[in-house]
C-alpha cells in the first residue's frame, strides 16, 4: 500500500509546526536575541531562493503560466522574507538597547 505523496508531505508540514510551536515556545527570554539572529540569517537564504525564483524562465522564452505563478510566487517570497529579515533586526536592535547602561 503506497501513501499518496500529498499526504506524506501535509503530514511533515503538520509536524514541522508542532515542532516549531513547541521549539519557539520553549526559549528562555535570555536566549531571544541569538535566536533572532540565526532567523535572519535563515531568512536571508530564503530570499536568495525567492529571487531565484522570481527571475524563472521557461525554456523556449515565452511566459507560461506556470513560469508566472512562479515568479509571483517568488515576488511574494522575497517580499515577505525581506519583511521578516528588517524586522528581525529592528527587534534585536531593540532587544540590545535595553541592555546597554544609561548614560547620565
Amino acid at each position: 500500500m503506497d501513501v499518496d505523496p500529498t499526504v506524506f508531505r501535509l503530514a511533515i508540514f503538520v509536524l514541522a509546526i508542532f515542532v516549531g510551536y513547541y521549539v519557539v515556545w520553549s526559549v528562555t527570554p535570555a536566549l531571544h536575541t541569538p535566536l533572532m539572529a540565526v532567523t535572519n540569517a535563515i531568512s536571508s537564504v530564503i530570499i536568495v531562493g525567492a529571487l531565484l525564483a522570481a527571475a524563472a524562465s521557461g525554456t523556449s522564452g515565452e511566459l507560461t503560466g506556470s513560469i508566472l505563478v512562479s515568479k509571483g510566487a517568488g515576488a511574494v517570497a522575497a517580499a515577505f522574507a525581506a519583511v521578516n529579515i528588517f524586522g528581525g533586526f529592528l527587534v534585536t536592535q531593540r532587544m540590545l538597547a535595553m541592555y546597554k547602561k544609561k548614560s547620565k
